[in-house]
């Protein structure tokens, strides 16, 4: 794993089982698939949460200037970004590099000359990504050193060395002469008749002749090897063997001078392994920083506002896996529908219920991997102004899961796994259970939901709980801390709207299904007579749930209007902050101005060069400098002094 600095820790020991259940490797593969480099897709890959305030807030700062950069057109350029970190360490030792390792080494050192050139094209407004790639050094030098030496296929130049280029132009004049002898055997009439075919053809690094095995002995020379058939010798005629001999000692000098070549590059390239190999990792997690800020553009995402008060508000949230799936594979009518879910303002605990497959198990998955995602320094795809706590812990329990190992029941896996979950809660946590006090007798089941929901309101936690289970609709209504939820279901089209409903409680709508199902009438009026007995008092929690309801509908758009409002109020202070930031450096340049003596070189704006200052005019704010033959008369606020420089 790649690491830079002390900033990039710490990461959160995440639930696994957690990150399994939510998908969180499916998203890190997404992720990775923006990625331009293997490096950033290890990076991507290896993704953890962190816990970390101050690290996330950074991130998700890096990825929005990155989206800005990206809709500014200045993508960076990652040409040839490869991870030569090992084969870069193999030569600060000195091991002598191949010519292919050594193309491939250079195509990184021109890759930190482009992103140190990308950096200075930077608006000046980017400065979490200037100052991200500010330790990138140009070692473009040393891989242009190695692009004139060998070229795209791995061939060492001539012009690599001059003994190279000696012995090489020796070899082309004794290939000459050795085939200006060829060519003078082969106009010989009587050497014709002996061979198979009138050309001669090349064995390894020897000229060979084609001769009729009945004539060997009216060629005198080496043979070098025979046909399949046996009727042709290939000979190698004794008027040229005497220079075969001479080209293999001229080859071996060859071979001797492309080492000496390559040993002189691969040191070039030791020397420079340490800031490569770190170039290589800042440009590693740009890239990961780019993949991210990709993905929020494609799918129309925002950053959120991370604080570490426990307050989580995601509005239109939409699940990113589902909504990569619809994408991928388009279905007519079927798209993922926006949810808003808010915890830590008003209430802490959130009991959802519904009809099975309405949606509550998706609204679970939604929450927590949107939680991940904001801690891996991530947009979410969310409506702008989202909000999400730093959590130490997220832990779930969703799924009709089996220990097959353990032989336990559904019931009893899912209690083992809460029992589990209670061991490391605490109130910098956020707990998802699926289905509370299913796979039992009902009324006990609703018995230990209420005592489970009990427990995570003494522990503090955040928490959102999905259940079917009637009893356990009319928690919220004792308890302050709590709130209900509904997923809705369109009795119409006999389909989920997947709509999260905070402040109300789902209803089954089973008679309802039964009546649209044709069931007959006189079997419905029994069935709604047996529900009126068991449920005295279902009219009174109508209407305090729609009593409920009113109150939550007044007390979102009250939050919408603050958190608007302190949304205003912060872009407020932090444009004062650099008005006044900016001018208080005016007035710092301005004093500078002020102080400038005779001689000292200055910057000056309309020629675009520097000059010497002359005379400095305090009262009339102004400069007199000395630029090529002429003196010219220049307002302050041309001017500019050059750090460093001091007066002659």
């Amino acid at each position: 794993m790649i690491t830079l600095d002390a900033e990039s820790a710490p990461a959160a020991v995440m639930d696994a089982h957690t990150l399994d259940l939510l998908g969180f490797d499916k998203l890190r593969d997404l992720l990775a698939g923006y990625t331009a480099s293997s490096l950033g897709g290890d990076l991507a890959r290896q993704l953890e949460p962190s816990t970390d305030i101050a690290v996330v807030r950074k991130e998700i700062s890096l990825v929005t200037e990155m989206v800005t950069a990206l809709g500014l057109n200045q993508p960076p350029p990652f040409s040839g970004l490869h991870d030569v970190r090992l084969i870069a360490r193999r030569a600060a030792i000195g091991t002598m590099l191949t010519a292919e390792q050594l193309i491939e080494v250079a195509e990184a050192l021109n890759c930190t000359g482009a992103m140190y050139r990308y950096r200075m094209r930077l608006a000046e407004h980017l400065s979490g990504l200037i100052d991200h790639l500010s330790g990138i050094e140009d070692l473009g030098t040393v891989g242009k050193s190695i692009g004139g030496c060998i070229d795209g296929r791995g061939h060492v130049l001539d012009m690599a060395s001059r003994d190279l280029a000696a012995v090489r132009q020796k070899l082309y004049d004794l290939d000459e002469k050795v085939k200006t002898e060829i060519r003078r055997l082969l106009r010989d009439p009587e050497l014709r008749k002996v061979l198979s075919y009138p050309n001669a053809t090349v064995h390894g690094d020897h000229y060979v002749l084609p001769v009729s095995v009945n004539y060997r002995h009216k060629v005198p020379g080496v043979v070098h090897r025979v046909s399949n058939t046996g009727e042709t010798i290939f000979v190698e005629p004794a008027s040229i063997a005497g220079l075969s001999a001479d080209r293999v000692q001229l080859k071996a000098d060859e071979d001797r001078e492309v080492k000496r070549v390559l040993r002189r590059l691969s040191s070039e390239v030791g020397r420079v392994a340490k800031p490569l190999v770190y170039s290589l990792e800042v440009m590693a997690k740009l890239d990961l920083i780019c993949a991210k800020a990709r993905y929020s553009r494609d799918f129309d995402m925002y950053p959120p506002d991370v604080n570490d008060e426990g307050r989580l508000w995601l509005r239109q949230a939409r699940h990113p896996l589902l909504d990569s799936f619809f994408r991928s594979e388009p279905v007519e009518g079927r798209k993922v529908m926006p949810i808003d879910i808010r915890l830590g303002i008003g209430f802490n605990l959130l009991v959802i219920t519904g009809p099975n497959t309405g949606g509550k198990t998706v609204t679970l998955k939604t929450t927590g991997l949107l939680c991940l995602m904001a801690q891996c320094g991530m947009h979410l795809p969310a409506g702008e102004g989202s909000l999400v706590p730093v959590f130490r812990h997220i832990l779930s329990d969703i799924g009709d899961e089996q220990s097959l190992e353990q032989s336990l029941s559904t019931f009893s896996s899912h209690v083992s796994r809460i029992a589990s979950i209670f061991k490391v809660a605490d109130n910098q946590s956020l707990i998802l259970l699926d289905e509370l006090g299913a796979g039992t007798d009902p009324t006990e089941g609703a018995a230990l939901g209420r005592a489970i929901l009990d427990q995570l309101d003494e522990v503090g936690c955040r928490a959102i709980v999905t259940t079917h289970l009637g009893d356990l609709k009319t928690y919220a209504f004792n308890n302050e801390r709590a709130e209900n939820g509904a997923v809705e279901f369109d009795i119409e089209t006999m389909r989920p709207t997947y709509r999260l409903h905070i402040g109300q409680f789902g209803m089954s709508n089973a008679l309802k299904i039964a009546r649209r199902l044709k069931l007959p009438k006189a079997l419905l009026k029994k069935a709604h007579r047996y529900l009126k007995k068991r449920k005295g008092k279902s009219g009174e929690l109508a209407r305090l749930q729609e009593l409920r309801l009113e109150a939550e509908q007044a007390k979102v758009e009250a939050l919408a209007a603050r958190h608007e409002a302190d949304r205003e109020r912060a872009a407020f202070e932090q444009e004062r902050g650099a008005l006044a930031k900016e001018a208080a450096e005016r007035a710092a340049l301005n004093e500078l101005r002020s102080n400038l003596k005779a001689g000292t070189v200055v910057t000056v704006q309309r020629f675009g060069t520097t000059g010497r200052v002359v005379k400095v005019d305090a009262k009339k704010q102004t400069v007199t400098v000395s630029v090529g033959i002429g003196q010219w008369e220049v307002p302050f606020e041309e001017i500019f002094p050059v750090l460093g420089e001091r007066p002659v």
